[in-house]
C-alpha cells in the first residue's frame, strides 16, 4: 500500500464544490485489476478503506488530498490487516496521533 498527500489546491476543483466547508482531507483510493479480478472484491477493500480513512480524526487544520494506491499483493491480505497498514501509513506521515500519545 502506498499513500501520497498533497496540499489541497481548492482552485483544482469543480466551481460547485470549492465553497463548501473542506473536510480536513479529500481522498481517493485506486485498487486495480492486477489486486483481484474480482470487481465485487476490489470495491469491497475500495468502500472499506474510504470508511476507515472516514473515521480518523486528522492532525493539523491544513486541508490535503490523500491518494492510497493498493499493491497486488495487498489481494491476499486480510482487511483488518490492510486497515492497520492504512494507519501506519497515516502516522507515518504526521497525520494520525500514535496510541497513548498527546494531541
Amino acid at each position: 500500500m502506498v499513500l501520497r498527500t498533497l496540499a489541497a489546491l481548492p482552485e483544482l476543483l469543480p466551481p460547485s464544490d470549492r465553497h463548501r466547508n473542506p473536510s480536513p482531507w479529500r481522498c481517493a483510493v485506486v485498487v486495480s485489476g492486477k489486486v483481484s479480478k474480482r470487481a465485487v472484491r476490489r470495491n469491497r477493500l475500495r468502500r472499506a478503506l474510504h470508511a476507515h480513512l472516514l473515521r480518523q480524526a486528522p492532525r493539523g487544520s491544513q486541508p490535503l488530498w490523500l491518494l492510497l494506491s493498493l499493491k497486488p499483493e495487498a489481494g491476499a491480505t486480510a482487511e483488518p490487516r490492510l486497515l492497520e497498514e492504512c494507519n501506519h501509513l497515516l502516522r507515518k506521515a504526521g497525520l494520525l496521533h500514535d496510541p497513548g500519545s498527546p494531541p
